[in-house]
């Protein structure tokens, strides 16, 4: 909702975590600057875009924090999911270790955000179908056994 001065009241923190190179930043160009770049350069340590988008009628501030997914970085981490109401964990549907540390995620998301966060799991680089790796019933094993929303 926007202020006297117009300024946006509400903010919502979006975490975006999962492996390297399963497209977080692509995704993360893509929606906010309406954008795909094909050249690749890798998050080091976290980097954060605003999007302005409508919410049944009302402008809200999407913050989104786009997570480095190598090893080296994981420990930094921690820290970024305090305050998050929303978490993409992604995986690339060309690359089955992505998909199974899933797992790791998961149990990281369970241990450092709040119990009500909104978690969402996406399922990247469908276009590339010819590749695929991971098939929707595997998929649906790891909805059985967590609560939360998918896309493939």
């Amino acid at each position: 909702m926007a202020s006297v001065s117009g300024e946006l009241t509400t903010t919502y923190k979006i975490l975006v975590l999962g492996d390297s190179n399963v497209g977080k930043t692509c995704i993360v160009h893509r929606f906010c600057d309406e954008r795909f770049y094909d050249t690749y350069i890798s998050t080091i340590g976290i980097d954060f875009k605003q999007k302005i988008i409508n919410l049944d009628g009302t402008p809200v501030k999407l913050q989104i924090w786009d997570t480095a997914g190598q090893e080296r970085f994981r420990t930094l981490t921690t820290a970024y999911y305090r305050g998050a109401m929303g978490i993409l964990i992604m995986y690339d549907v060309t690359n089955m270790d992505s998909f199974n540390h899933l797992t790791y995620w998961l149990r990281n998301v369970d241990e450092n955000a709040s119990p009500d966060v909104v978690k969402v799991l996406v399922g990247n680089k469908c276009d590339a179908s010819a590749q695929r790796q991971v098939e929707t019933s595997q998929l649906a094993k790891v909805k059985r056994r967590q609560k939360f929303a998918d896309t493939v």
